[in-house]
């Protein structure tokens, strides 16, 4: 199974009050990130974090990647240098789900890879504030009730969600 999410922000003190997050520290806000991520993330699945990961450095930061269930694939956020080779980390991830092209983002774009055959865009950066257009949307935590999206979530929000106003359609 695929998890996808953002904008973490561990250890980031300002966020809980940036984005009206409902935990009363830090310590508070880390551990029940983990906590719920690792009630829906088996050990075999695959997260992709789209940025914005941890502000803590990297000897904090790895103690919580010891905590948490699944194989990760992190790309690069604004705050992400701290705990990571920032350099290492990819911007743009790409993959096809079930027959369906993601590029997913830490930040939003308003056309990618394959948008004009309908395909996904998944972003964080903008913690709920930026509506989506298309088969885009904002994955960070602050939209899911601090719980990472599934496919299966993904591909029902999908289903309902609007073309992409770059689609190109087919005529024989």
């Amino acid at each position: 199974m695929f998890f996808f999410t953002a904008d973490w922000h561990l250890f980031h003190k300002n966020i809980i009050k940036y984005s009206n997050r409902p935990f009363s520290s830090v310590d508070e806000m880390n551990e029940e990130l983990v906590n719920r991520c690792n009630s829906i993330v088996n050990p075999s699945d695959t997260v992709i974090h789209a940025g914005d990961f941890s502000y803590g450095d990297k000897k904090t930061t790895r103690e919580i990647l010891r905590q948490l269930n699944g194989d990760w694939i992190f790309l690069l956020g604004d705050h992400d240098r701290s705990w990571t080779n920032h350099k290492s980390l990819r911007q743009i991830y790409q993959r096809t789900i079930n027959k369906n092209s993601i590029t997913i983002c830490h930040w939003c774009m308003r056309t990618w890879p394959k948008s004009h055959y309908n395909s996904w865009h998944l972003y964080g950066h903008s913690h709920g504030r930026l509506p989506s257009i298309g088969k885009s949307m904002d994955i960070g935590v602050d939209t899911n009730d601090y719980y990472p999206y599934s496919y299966n979530d993904i591909e029902r929000i999908m289903r309902n969600k609007p073309d992409n106003p770059n689609r190109i359609r087919r005529t024989r």
